[in-house]
């Protein structure tokens, strides 16, 4: 039986686009990772979500985009989890 967390990140993995997904509690753990992500990149990803924050403390978290010519990484963080998913660019 899977958890809720690997059944979101299925479901994420059968977007056309997507690559890979994963999924890092606030310390930067990797909580369930899918397809071509990695799971040491997770402390990375958590350490931009945390980075970008400061820059407008009081509104809510925002979404980052990091794009290169054939691909994607969209972050966001909320107060327990911080998410990524990887995405080939069309």
């Amino acid at each position: 039986m899977e958890s809720p967390l690997e059944s979101c990140l299925n479901e994420l993995m059968k977007e056309n686009d997507v690559t890979g997904c994963l999924l890092a509690d606030k310390h930067g753990l990797c909580l369930a990772v899918a397809g071509k992500a990695r799971p040491d990149c997770t402390g990375i990803v958590t350490a931009i979500a945390k980075q970008v924050a400061k820059l407008e403390p009081s509104s809510t978290p925002p979404i980052v985009l990091l794009e290169a010519d054939n691909r994607k990484c969209l972050i966001q963080q909320s107060p327990t989890l911080t998410a990524a998913i990887f995405k080939k660019t069309l």
